[in-house]
């Protein structure tokens, strides 16, 4: 088999497809390589499956993951063997190609690559890979099952993770409850994860989520990052304001308000209003021009914005803006909580 992608893994999971024996699993994302054993795991929970875990550093060899693998079951037929190598054994040797060291038994990669060709299928073997793969182990565990490739996401995958996601913890999003998760997090899956771990506590199995139930954590605690500058990119004034009260009230700084919420959306509606009037303009030239996917709900906000705020307005908000932080970091501009509620309501408030 080729190696995969995490996402059509995750989904034949989901949908309980047979798993091969050997499943490897590499990449630079230490948050997808450990939920993708974890969701391993729990997929083979109920498999009444012996389960031995193994962990290999730069003394250790794969005697322990050999021997298991290639014996019988003592409780079960069957067996779950998990065998995470870590950084440090790969430090030891240069190159992706390079010949890993032996140990006083000789159970290196070379060994294992043996077993794994002598394993008879009863046993499921997932190696967990925190740095480089040799390449011919990589080999082997292609022919004999799977390989999986935890890259970084691309920002047009978030949005099936989100979904993968809510369906393991047993939840259905809305489409703009996904929407706002994904401009809340990003490519930071490991909170997305979270964030809808602590969703599902307050809601049924198959239970759907909405927009406003992803917003009401923040109701009454400290807002998430980025939420002011999705409710100025959406012209919620009563929402921007109410925001702006509790982040200074629970000790955001003005500068981080200014510098990371406010200018960086305002440059995007200006850049987009800047092109929006040319023929045939799309969202997917906004992206384009903002150097984004072409779905990405950043771009939508900024197409958004600059056919309602328009060119002229966005202009005089945005030099206002960048005054206004040059002000704050001389010393220049006295109560800056009043000063950013003033820009918030020139920006917002309807043009005359």
């Amino acid at each position: 088999m080729a190696v995969e992608n995490p996402l059509p893994f995750l989904r034949s999971l989901s949908e309980r497809r047979p798993l091969p024996p050997t499943i490897l699993l590499f990449g630079p994302q230490a948050f997808l390589r450990e939920y993708m054993l974890d969701a391993i795991r729990n997929r083979l929970a109920g498999e009444g499956l012996d389960y031995s875990g193994f962990q290999v550093g730069a003394g250790d060899d794969f005697g322990g993951v050999i021997e298991e693998l290639l014996a019988p079951g003592l409780f079960a037929a069957r067996k779950l063997i998990a065998c995470r190598v870590l950084r440090s054994r790969r430090e030891r040797t240069v190159g992706d190609d390079a010949r890993p060291s032996k140990s006083s038994h000789g159970a290196d990669e070379s060994a294992l690559i043996d077993a794994l060709e002598r394993a008879q299928g009863q046993s499921y073997l997932v190696l967990l890979y925190e740095a480089t793969v040799p390449a011919k182990l990589r080999q082997a565990a292609e022919k004999q099952g799977v390989a999986v490739n935890c890259n970084r996401p691309f920002d047009n995958q978030i949005g099936q993770y989100a979904q993968i996601f809510a369906r393991t913890v047993g939840l259905k999003l809305s489409a703009a409850a996904a929407e706002l998760l994904i401009a809340r997090y990003g490519g930071d899956l490991a909170a997305l994860n979270n964030a809808l771990a602590k969703l599902a506590i307050g809601h049924e199995r198959g239970e759907a989520v909405e927009a406003s139930e992803v917003r009401e954590p923040a109701a009454h605690g400290v807002p998430e990052v980025f939420e002011l500058a999705e409710s100025l990119a959406r012209g919620q004034p009563a929402r921007a304001f109410a925001l702006l009260d509790r982040s200074l009230a629970t000790g955001r700084d003005t500068f981080e308000l200014l510098a990371l919420e406010i200018l960086p959306v305002l440059r995007r509606m200006l850049i987009v209003a800047s092109i929006i009037k040319q023929p045939g303009f799309t969202t997917a030239d906004a992206a384009r021009v903002l150097g984004l996917p072409p779905s990405s709900p950043l771009a939508i906000r900024a197409v958004e914005g600059a056919r309602r705020l328009g060119a002229d307005r966005l202009n005089r908000s945005y030099k206002a803006a960048a005054e206004m932080d040059a002000g704050f970091k001389l010393g220049e501009i006295r109560g800056r909580e009043q000063a950013l509620s003033g820009l918030i309501l020139e920006l917002l408030s309807p043009q005359t």
